[in-house]
């Protein structure tokens, strides 16, 4: 059963890129007393993650955090090293958190796992955005179709925070 408002995020480890090189973060050092707007995309690079998902955040990067709003994280299931490439290429660095999901840990925890065999893509994320407050799931949009990014995008979430 996914995740639903109201329910705690689960505990689980994400890989982060440091100037020392891979790190490991977990579901508690990244949202715990924080307000975070998090997203998830099917994989880095790819078509609607790459030129439609991820650059709305950063468009509209200032205003979400206006509106109270202490980080805004993507993930996906990708190693770490492939996450640091796209928050290089992207110029994510330094504003969005990019946690790499490489095994899926945190998808499957919260149930929103896709098959991408298909694609031989395997097994990854599916899209959403979800406002988290101090781990607790406040609001969440996940989207009826992988190539979509309607109701998860920054667009829809800065509407819908308050």
């Amino acid at each position: 059963m996914p995740i639903a408002v109201g329910d705690n995020l689960p505990q689980v480890n994400f890989r982060v890129m440091t100037p020392e090189g891979p790190a490991v973060k977990t579901t508690e050092d990244v949202f715990k007393g924080r307000r975070v707007v998090l997203f998830a995309v099917p994989g880095a690079f790819t078509p609607t993650c790459h030129k439609n998902h991820l650059p709305g955040y950063l468009t509209h990067y200032d205003e979400i955090k206006a509106k109270g709003v202490d980080a805004i994280a993507v993930t996906g299931v990708n190693d770490v090293f492939v996450m640091n490439a796209w928050a290089d290429a992207t110029g994510g660095k330094g504003k969005i958190e990019f946690l790499a999901d490489g095994n899926g840990d945190f998808a499957k925890a919260v149930g929103l796992v896709m098959d991408g065999s298909g694609f031989g893509l395997g097994v990854r994320s599916q899209r959403y955005a979800m406002l988290v407050d101090n781990g607790v799931v406040k609001s969440i949009a996940v989207e009826d179709a992988p190539g979509k990014a309607d109701t998860s995008g920054a667009e829809a979430m800065l509407a819908s925070l308050q």
